[in-house]
């Protein structure tokens, strides 16, 4: 049964670290249905550690902090035909220093977040807009909430908005000759690779695991499976949107057994 439509489809996912990335469990997915699927990765080292695993995909590297590189990709993705999908799983903020107050954020380090992590997206949808297929979906991975001070989470919140917002001007870009759609899944906290390297993450997945309306963590793979419908041609009528998928958190932050924990382990004066 093809019922999301993508068995033969052609998609492009960037972004596979390893087993606990998003962008896996998008591959595992979209093989399930039967899509026909190319994975870039950053590095040859990346590749080398990556190919066994994900074959029989091809595996191409691309650092898409250089735009030769991304103009190769390009070039050699054109002989395999027209690609109909394309997931942006793309992000990196240095921590090495450990977590800064925000405006203790150096220059260098946000903007070059913003160029991996945001105009990636604007980068290779350009790049690859000869090859994507007029009804092409564009998915990339944000965060469900760019409007909250989440400390843990450093300079990254603002960053992710653009990309929110990125994802709305592509959308109306690309409409004036083409049909392709772009949107974002807004994910909750997640047990992943990249953030176990968040200084003081731990404690905010453990927070917003408590304030999920269910009372458990919000799974890697039911972000993929939000993004692997996004793909498809169910989704048809979504263009231009951030699809939230954090399992109720955003609107329960005052459930009543947070509150009360909170009043136990903080007395008022």
């Amino acid at each position: 049964m093809n019922y999301l439509g993508l068995a033969g489809k052609r998609i492009v996912v960037t972004g596979v670290a390893n087993k606990k990335s998003v962008a896996w469990h998008v591959h595992r997915q979209l093989r399930e249905c039967g899509a026909e699927l190319i994975h870039v990765v950053r590095s040859d080292a990346r590749k080398a550690a990556l190919e066994s695993l994900l074959a029989p995909a091809p595996v191409f590297t691309c650092d898409v902090e250089r735009q030769d590189e991304i103009d190769a990709l390009a070039a050699r993705l054109a002989p395999l035909g027209p690609i109909d999908g394309l997931v942006h799983s793309i992000a990196f903020a240095n921590y090495a220093s450990g977590m800064q107050p925000f405006d203790a954020t150096a220059r260098k380090d946000f903007l070059q977040a913003v160029d991996i992590s945001c105009f990636s997206l604007v980068a290779l949808a350009r790049a690859l807009k000869p090859q994507l297929a007029p009804d092409a979906s564009v998915v990339t991975i944000s965060i469900s909430s760019t409007t909250l001070a989440t400390e843990s989470y450093g300079y990254m919140a603002p960053i992710k908005a653009a990309l929110d917002s990125t994802v709305v001007f592509l959308a109306k870009s690309f409409s004036a000759t083409t049909k392709v759609r772009f949107n974002a899944v807004k994910a909750g906290p997640l047990k992943t690779s990249a953030s176990a390297g968040i200084p003081g993450y731990l404690d905010n997945y453990l927070y917003a695991e408590a304030a999920t309306l269910r009372h458990a963590a919000l799974e890697t793979e039911e972000v993929a499976s939000a993004a692997v419908f996004l793909l498809s041609p169910r989704s048809s009528g979504i263009n231009g949107q951030g699809l939230v998928v954090d399992a109720g958190m955003g609107f329960n932050f005052f459930d009543r057994e947070i509150v009360r924990r909170f009043n136990r382990e903080e007395p008022s004066a």
